[in-house]
């Protein structure tokens, strides 16, 4: 395995100064974000540190180049729109996007895409399925042409007002997963594994690793502190933002041991990202530096 990090804390920084950061750390790995240029209002989005818009041969020399200057390789190009909600500008400026994101990724031999299913919020998963598998099946198909591997984030994106009742990502659970593989039958895809979101949803967060081996594209390293007396205050229906905190990995409810015990068992050998989340460590540039060497340093006794 490759220990690495979501470079969307960094949003200020450009992809040279993320990867020389990350050498001096001693990461192996970027998830390099790849948002269409522009503000973004969720937190963590709209960071760009590869630029698909203006990428051209010369472009991606220099991306070639600083990964072998630096020792840092990109684990993956990363985008987490939503292709199934919004408007049907919004939504085909995602899937439109997420096609580059495919092309790109061939080009440069990263050869993974990580994003989100998406959802519209306010229907059920049934009645907006036709929608995700007339969006998912040009998309997956691509893949397959180019030789990418589309990893997908299974978090229930439904911590904000904006996000409810049902959420912004279909692929919350293995239910949904074995739904969406055996209606899109294909090995280009799987999941951008991430263990807080079934913590959150109080499910059991190594079975994923012993059920779908073959479907762990890519998997981040975030960690999640559930409040036990808020949650018997409010109850897992209530807003999760009332009862639970995004952590730092080894901050929170995580078994880090088991995690990777399972991890190895399934004989996963690809990129784990840390994801920084803890507003915690958010009020400074330096907090968020040290936010990355101390995930390093506590994920390192796994990843050697």
């Amino acid at each position: 395995m490759q220990l690495g990090f979501v470079t969307a804390i960094l949003p200020e920084l450009s992809l040279a100064e993320v990867l020389e950061i990350a050498a001096d750390i001693g990461y192996d790995c970027v998830e390099a974000m790849c948002w269409p240029p522009g503000k973004a209002e969720r937190r963590y989005a709209g960071v760009t540190h590869v630029d698909t818009s203006t990428l051209d041969e010369r472009g991606m020399d220099e991306i070639r180049e600083l990964q072998e200057r630096f020792g840092v390789f990109i684990s993956s190009l990363g985008y987490y729109p939503n292709p199934l909600g919004g408007s049907a500008a919004s939504r085909r400026a995602a899937s439109e996007h997420l096609h580059a994101l495919i092309d790109a990724s061939a080009e440069l031999d990263i050869n993974t895409v990580t994003t989100f299913v998406g959802r519209d919020k306010d229907r059920t998963i049934d009645d907006q399925w036709e929608d995700f598998l007339d969006t998912w099946r040009p998309l997956v198909r691509h893949a397959e042409e180019r030789g990418v591997r589309i990893g997908i984030e299974n978090c229930p994106m439904r911590f904000t007002g904006d996000e409810w009742p049902g959420g912004n990502n279909l692929a919350v659970s293995p239910a949904v997963w074995e739904r969406m593989w055996t209606d899109i039958p294909s090995s280009s895809w799987g999941l951008n594994y991430d263990p807080s979101h079934l913590v959150l949803m109080q499910m059991d967060y190594t079975r994923p690793f012993r059920d779908y081996p073959d479907r762990m594209v890519h998997v981040h390293a975030k960690d999640l502190r559930i409040d036990r007396e808020r949650l018997d205050l409010h109850g897992v229906f209530a807003d999760p933002a009332l009862w639970h905190t995004p952590k730092l990995p080894g901050l929170g409810d995580v078994d880090w041991g088991q995690f990777f015990g399972h991890l190895t068992d399934a004989g996963y050998d690809g990129p784990v990202c840390v994801e920084v989340e803890d507003r915690a460590y958010e009020g400074s540039k330096e907090l968020r530096l040290r936010s990355l060497r101390q995930s390093h340093d506590y994920l390192r006794q796994f990843i050697v």
